[in-house]
């Protein structure tokens, strides 16, 4: 897994002019975000995270598969 780098301000101003560019960072964000939870779910209870975080990041991946599926600059078919 990569390691994470955060959005950019030239990727968010170009996210909010670009429909297709938009759904790309919202994917590889929700990528991202689930291959970091799989291996910290995979670790024992002792690990990085505790339950509580481990939740928000499953809230947060629900999140970002919601605005995808409901992105109205997503092509259609896709």
């Amino acid at each position: 897994m990569s390691a994470f780098a955060p959005v950019s301000d030239a990727e968010l101003a170009q996210a909010r002019r670009d429909p297709q560019f938009r759904q790309r960072l919202l994917k590889r964000s929700l990528e991202l975000l689930l291959a970091r939870l799989q291996k910290l779910r995979a670790k024992p209870a002792a690990a990085d995270a505790s339950p509580k975080q481990i939740r928000e990041g499953v809230q947060l991946a629900v999140r970002l598969a919601e605005l995808i599926q409901a992105d109205p600059g997503r092509p259609s078919g896709a």
